[in-house]
């Protein structure tokens, strides 16, 4: 039994010219995926709202003290704070910040209805506003910071196939576990790997199989929606499209359960610690590194020159494809990564040798040239 329930939405990009940046806290919101920071002299402070602690590492520890430090760096004050998942709470924080004179917002919504709500109490307030990774549909912010996330996608496409093609897979039936249908990244990816695997759907050479989103990139769901898919198709899923490291490694441990683990090609997304670990255990075949520092600095870059009152430019634009806006906005390259090139996610100090290569992990990570 087969499903596709994932619509896809084309976006337009444009380029133009340059960039600029903004940031500061004063507790450490690498633990609790939040924090605040005094410094600088104008008056108000940046307000930066991220969404989760739950289903990417970089949301409670590496966007916090990225951030943090970009901002410290240059002087201005900054509040981040995270809403855990809570879109009630996210509007909150935003009410809160603004209230307390925030001169600019920097947003990684949960959704496109909330993150709205939080841009147009903004503007009303004369807030200029920064969307974070994650577009804000028909929301019409000033800015937009992210990757090119079609690119990702493309990446997890071509990964997938070039995995399968080293193992020889014949006529591979593929699953897609996607990413959450509230957040337009994950319909950006979907577009990136359905390009690549639909020529392959065309020509015959891969079969079609269950294709479903994971409403809020909920790990714990991803396993149940992978174990129905597992057990719909008789457990012939030879391949599998997972939207990031998180659903990956829920697809993995249904997978393990019938000792395919390894065997089926899975994707992931996020360089993360476990997604890493599993791609040196064979477990994983690839994963895409997104430089959150260059993320970071990029919306720094812009929200401090808009906190001291210039107006910056970006190189390129991106077109909303629900109200036709455009936005400035700055697209960065992601990387794909698998066992040959894991020491750039190392050498760039995105994650520590200490944290990939524990435990078990050290004598994989000694095999396959992690230093």
């Amino acid at each position: 039994m087969r499903t596709n329930l994932v619509a896809l939405v084309a976006v337009g990009l444009l380029t133009l010219g340059g960039v600029a940046a903004c940031t500061d806290d004063d507790s450490d919101p690498a633990a609790a995926g939040g924090g605040s920071t005094r410094g600088g002299s104008g008056a108000g402070k940046v307000g930066v709202i991220l969404p989760d602690t739950t289903t990417s590492q970089r949301w409670g520890t590496d966007d916090p003290k990225l951030l943090k430090a970009a901002f410290d760096a240059a002087d201005v004050p900054v509040d981040i704070q995270n809403a855990q998942g809570d879109k009630a709470k996210f509007v909150q924080i935003a009410e809160s910040m603004i209230a307390g004179g925030a001169k600019v917002l920097m947003t990684a919504n949960l959704d496109s209805i909330s993150g709205k709500t939080v841009i147009d109490k903004a503007k009303a307030a004369g807030v200029k506003t920064i969307d974070y990774d994650r577009l804000t549909l028909n929301g019409g912010a000033n800015y937009y910071v992210s990757f090119d996330n079609v690119a990702v996608g493309k990446l997890q496409g071509e990964g997938l196939v070039k995995c399968l093609a080293d193992k020889n897979v014949e006529k591979p039936l593929i699953a897609d576990l996607n990413g959450s249908p509230s957040d337009h990244n994950a319909t950006l990816f979907k577009v990136g790997y359905d390009s690549v695997l639909q020529q392959r759907y065309d020509d015959g050479s891969f079969l079609k199989g269950p294709d479903q989103s994971v409403t809020d990139w909920n790990n714990k769901e991803a396993g149940t929606v992978f174990a129905e898919m597992w057990k719909q198709t008789g457990k012939q899923i030879d391949g599998v499209l997972a939207a990031n490291d998180g659903l990956g490694n829920a697809a993995i441990e249904i997978l393990k359960k019938d000792k395919r683990n390894g065997v089926v090609p899975v994707t992931g997304q996020d360089a993360t610690i476990q997604g890493l670990q599993n791609i040196l255990a064979g477990d994983q075949c690839m994963t895409v590194y997104k430089e959150i520092k260059k993320e970071a600095q990029a919306a720094a870059d812009l929200a401090i020159k808009l906190y001291r009152g210039e107006k910056p430019s970006a190189p390129q634009r991106m077109k909303d494809p629900e109200s036709g806006g455009i936005v400035d906005a700055v697209l960065l390259p992601p990387t794909a990564i698998d066992k040959k090139n894991m020491n750039k996610v190392i050498k760039d100090g995105f994650v520590k040798k200490e944290a990939v290569c524990s435990g078990r992990f050290a004598t994989l990570c000694r095999a396959n040239g992690i230093k």
